[in-house]
């Protein structure tokens, strides 16, 4: 399941949708609170620290922008506060698990059998198969734009939960249509970059740095750092968009704003380093995020095909 591995999978696919299923639920709600952290915090459009002000005012104010109305509660209470939107979270993280690291494979053998000549003269041996991957994912990237309405809804249950005003979401799907899908164009513009980034950075490691031939030799270590690398490379690439597109969609359904009108008031009013709010903490979480994902992929998968075929929970353990 690591995202530039050059393994073909031998199990079924019910195995890789049971499998990668139930590790994108767990990874879920282990993750989720940084997630909501990360979203909010690049909604925010005032300063946090300013020059001149009291340290104790800008943690106040920094306080008030994690937690929301939960700010002045009890720890548990702004904890459980960060687990907003979490039922279109799960069908969000489950469904792109399984599209986004199951699909990439099947893009890149499509591309190695059609093209792989060609990314070979072009690009040389080893740089032919690092680009290979990281094309697969960009375009299996840029179809993930199929999922947004369930991403719309989960960041604005995360960082504007006004908008719902009780409706269920049946009545939200009615109401708004095809405005569930408003940031189209800036989620393809940071998922083709982003996605380009995190399948071909992966790669890159494993070929450069490790000297892999074959991916699927590498060691949990290997893989370890290979998705550090591609994911720090991804999150990094894709932040301007990410950042964009977050405002987009966490505006409320009535009052929507246009991506270039944002991105005039962010070079405008916060400045350019404001392109890149939240991604510290995303970059803090995308560590252990990666390896907790593939680890249990890894762990699930070969699992659940053992356990389809009538062997034992004892037997399915790899």
């Amino acid at each position: 399941m690591s995202p530039a591995n050059g393994k073909k999978y031998s199990e079924s696919g019910t195995a890789r949708l049971l499998g990668a299923g139930t590790s994108g639920i767990l990874e879920l709600f282990t993750f989720h609170p940084v997630d909501t952290v990360a979203k909010r915090l690049m909604s925010n459009t005032e300063r946090i620290f300013v020059s001149g002000q009291p340290l104790r005012q800008s943690l106040g104010q920094l306080n008030h922008v994690i937690f929301r109305d939960a700010a002045g509660k009890a720890t548990i209470s702004k904890y459980l506060s960060l687990f907003p939107g979490l039922g279109y979270a799960a069908g969000y993280k489950v469904a792109q698990r399984i599209y986004k690291f199951g699909g990439q494979p099947v893009v890149r053998d499509i591309l190695e059998r059609q093209s792989g000549q060609w990314f070979t003269r072009t690009f040389g041996e080893r740089n032919g198969k690092a680009m290979m991957h990281a094309t697969a994912g960009s375009l299996i990237g840029i179809g993930e734009v199929a999922l947004l309405p369930l991403d719309v809804l989960k960041i604005k249950r995360q960082i504007n939960p006004e908008a719902f005003r009780g409706r269920g979401l049946f009545k939200i799907v009615a109401d708004e249509g095809m405005a569930l899908y408003r940031g189209a164009g800036w989620t393809v513009m940071r998922n083709a970059p982003g996605s380009f980034a995190l399948f071909g950075g992966s790669a890159v490691v494993k070929e450069f740095a490790f000297g892999l031939e074959d991916y699927n030799k590498a060691t949990f270590v290997q893989n370890f750092f290979a998705s550090i690398g591609g994911a720090v490379a991804s999150l990094t690439v894709s932040a301007p968009m990410d950042v964009i597109k977050t405002r987009i969609q966490a505006r409320s359904f009535d009052n929507p704003e246009s991506g270039m009108a944002i991105l005039r008031k962010m070079v405008q009013q916060e400045g350019f380093t404001s392109f890149f709010k939240g991604l510290t903490p995303k970059i803090l979480v995308v560590g252990p995020k990666l390896v907790f994902g593939f680890t249990l992929a890894q762990w699930f998968i070969p699992a659940f095909d053992r356990l389809l075929k009538g062997q034992t929970l004892a037997e399915a353990r790899v």
